[in-house]
């Protein structure tokens, strides 16, 4: 199974996840990619990211987008998997502890909600001090994002294979070239 973890305030409808499961089902292998819509509260996505890697016959890999990144890194070092990274959050529960109070809205559902300090403590569970086998990790970042500083995955993914591309943005622009490169990972 190929799970796909979306970012903050994101769904299964994001360009990124799209784009991969276009590109997977145009080649008859649709049935192994999952992409859940993700609740807002951490805990409750983990749960739910964890129920689908527990019920999975078969092996799974994991690619993760800004926050997604950061859930799949815990994932990854839990149970053991690879993870494709892509512009990922480093740090996510300290970047999003100033947002506690801020009300929040998803961008293709148009759910509303308080981030709360529920939600950065949940946040905080989920972090990870440093990677413990840089070869499960695939990075992709491009120094354009202008949402999170690709300096940090960088440093933070030391040891894994990166590919660190000039400018592009938060969304990763070039996502659909790399879709091969992700799978042979």
């Amino acid at each position: 199974m190929l799970l796909y973890i979306h970012g903050f305030n994101s769904s299964s409808q994001s360009g990124k996840a799209i784009e991969m499961g276009d590109w997977l089902s145009r080649r008859g292998l649709g049935e192994a990619y999952v992409c859940p819509d993700l609740p807002h509260q951490p805990a409750a996505a983990m749960q739910l990211l964890e129920d689908l890697i527990n019920a999975s016959s078969k092996p799974v890999k994991l690619i993760g987008s800004s926050l997604g990144g950061f859930y799949a890194t815990w994932l990854a070092e839990k149970h053991g998997l690879k993870a494709v990274l892509v512009n990922p959050c480093v740090a996510c529960h300290d970047k999003l502890a100033g947002m506690v109070g801020q009300t929040q809205k998803n961008w293709h559902s148009g759910e509303e909600y308080v981030f709360s300090a529920e939600h950065a403590a949940e946040l905080n569970a989920y972090a990870v001090a440093h990677i413990t086998r840089p070869e499960r990790y695939l990075l992709l970042a491009e120094t354009g994002d202008s949402v999170l500083d690709y300096r940090e995955a960088v440093a933070y993914f030391a040891g894994a294979e990166q590919v660190v591309l000039e400018g592009g943005d938060h969304g990763f622009s070039r996502f659909y070239d790399y879709i091969p490169a992700i799978l042979a990972f």
